[in-house]
């Protein structure tokens, strides 16, 4: 965005949807979605998420405008439990989780940030 001369990034927001096993559904919004999403899986940032277990992302919507997400957010929480779920089947059918990759650990990816530790379980180590 462009502002007096003044170029500034483009803040993005972000609408989504959340839910566990039993499909119990959370609708949200947030600036950072990788970070809200892992406060979520940790039971952390939400009474709600944390007491029916929220653990899995089926869906969101991205946004440059603030006012446009709430917007949304609000349109979304109003609805029918049975359009919110045709919401979801319409992008996701499977109700996969599509934060699952985000978190993983890669092989070779010291655990808890231990940079010195030697990595017992890698097909490379001795």
């Amino acid at each position: 965005m462009l502002v007096a001369g003044i170029v500034r990034p483009t803040k993005t927001y972000f609408v989504y949807i959340m839910t566990n096993r039993s499909k119990t559904l959370y609708v949200g919004i947030t600036n950072s979605l990788i970070r809200r999403v892992r406060e979520h899986k940790l039971g952390i940032g939400s009474g709600f998420t944390a007491k029916y277990r929220l653990d899995r992302l089926v869906y969101f919507e991205r946004f440059e405008d603030v006012h446009r997400a709430i917007g949304r957010e609000k349109t979304i929480k109003g609805w029918l439990r049975i359009r919110k779920i045709a919401l979801i089947v319409s992008v996701n059918p499977a109700w996969r989780d599509l934060s699952a990759e985000w978190y993983e650990r890669h092989q070779f990816q010291p655990e808890n940030g231990d940079t010195n530790r030697r990595v017992t379980n890698s097909p490379l180590s001795p």
